[in-house]
């Protein structure tokens, strides 16, 4: 009667059975895995909601692509990286993985591969899946700071591939991807007649400058090149729910890209009248809604950092983001310890497999919680791995 495709392994996994345990008998549980800014004590000013009141959004007219005036403000924001986008190269979608959703749809025939990166963020898979869509890997070196394996990503190639997925920052790794970086991915897709697809939904939250890196991969280059954004990062909204596309590349491939997507779009009509009437209200105040979040991930970096230093528990290079990676030692398994530190010491951290490390042991934090508990949270587990090691 059901799908394959939708034929998940469901079961709880241990440490979320340990989780639920804990919780249920009332035991305090500092949660360093929370990236939901509105659960982290960032909420937005209660005045930001009065633009989605607006009596203009009682009229239903609508735009597959979106209304205008939200894609010149999107349009407009993007300047500030650098990107000179024409708003009629912006698609608008209720979330990026609305807008995975699309690209694949728009990309690939059913068993045809994308290609992401390892380690990254567990949603590819199900995401392409979902479209029939199969994910292969290629991986991220981490030598001091983390690059790509152009050359093994150019092996992983294959006939069936469409299109390379690229995330800047990375999540977990917080690394961006550098000028000659996103040079050799164009000129690779293009030779393969691939696309790439370009998440920069961190973009906006770099932790130190680095004039090597791409702010941005849009860019009339000679691969069609799909970049996402959307208000949940960039502005710490994501219960507003409205992300977008831009296209790049080629005149030819990204013009018949957009009459495709159009009518993707068309078909589904997603994106709600009153967050694109907001839109441009909301971007006006972006600067003001980032501030304290790009203040918490940054403290709490240097909190994080500091409580690292002359341990065994080694903090890896974080350019960009709202996570933070620690390697510990390989004296047990990740398993065992998220376990130990979330049933002895009242932590919860995300193991590395989580996000496709290919080896152990890395515990994955996020930035976002409130200083206090998440400089607790940090010196519970550095002296356990202290005392472990």
């Amino acid at each position: 009667m059901f799908s394959a495709r939708t034929g998940w392994k469901r079961a709880p996994n241990r440490l979320s059975t340990v989780v639920e345990a804990r919780r249920r008998s009332g035991a305090p549980l500092i949660d360093l895995t929370e990236a939901n800014p509105t659960r982290a004590g960032l909420r937005a000013p209660a005045d930001i909601l009065a633009a989605l009141a607006d009596p203009a959004a009682l009229a239903y007219d609508p735009a597959p692509l979106g209304r205008r005036d939200a894609r010149e403000a999107i349009a407009g924001d993007g300047r500030r990286r650098g990107a000179e986008i024409d708003p009629d190269r912006l698609l608008l979608t209720a979330s990026t993985s609305e807008a995975y959703a699309f690209a694949f749809k728009l990309l690939c025939d059913p068993g045809d591969t994308v290609l992401v990166p390892r380690p990254s963020y567990p949603l590819f898979e199900y995401l392409a899946g979902l479209e029939s869509v199969q994910v292969r890997p290629y991986p991220l070196r981490y030598d001091g700071t983390w690059h790509i394996d152009l050359a093994e990503l150019a092996e992983a190639l294959t006939d069936r591939t469409r299109a390379i997925v690229v995330v800047t920052p990375n999540n977990p790794t917080g690394s961006f991807v550098k000028g000659a970086e996103a040079d050799a991915l164009r000129a690779l897709a293009a030779s393969h007649g691939v696309a790439l697809l370009s998440d920069e939904v961190f973009a906006d939250f770099p932790l130190r400058e680095d004039p090597g890196r791409a702010p941005t991969l849009f860019a009339d280059g000679p691969a069609l090149t799909l970049c996402l954004g959307g208000l949940s990062k960039s502005c710490g909204l994501p219960q507003l729910k409205l992300a977008w596309m831009a296209l790049a590349g080629p005149a030819a491939a990204r013009e018949e890209a957009r009459a495709r997507l159009e009518v993707v779009a068309d078909t589904y009509l997603s994106v709600s009248t009153p967050v694109q009437q907001a839109a441009p209200a909301v971007l006006a105040r972006v600067a003001e809604l980032q501030a304290p979040i790009r203040d918490r991930i940054r403290a709490n970096l240097a909190v994080l950092r500091d409580a690292a230093r002359g341990t065994p528990a080694t903090l890896l290079d974080v350019e960009g983001g709202w996570s933070a990676v620690l390697h510990v030692p390989a004296t047990q398994g990740e398993d065992e310890w998220v376990i130990a530190l979330a049933e002895g010491d009242g932590v919860l951290v995300h193991p590395g497999y989580f996000f496709d490390f290919p080896r152990e042991a890395y515990l994955v934090l996020s930035l976002l919680p409130p200083a206090p508990a998440f400089a607790e949270g940090v010196a519970r587990i550095v002296e356990r791995v202290t005392k472990s090691a």
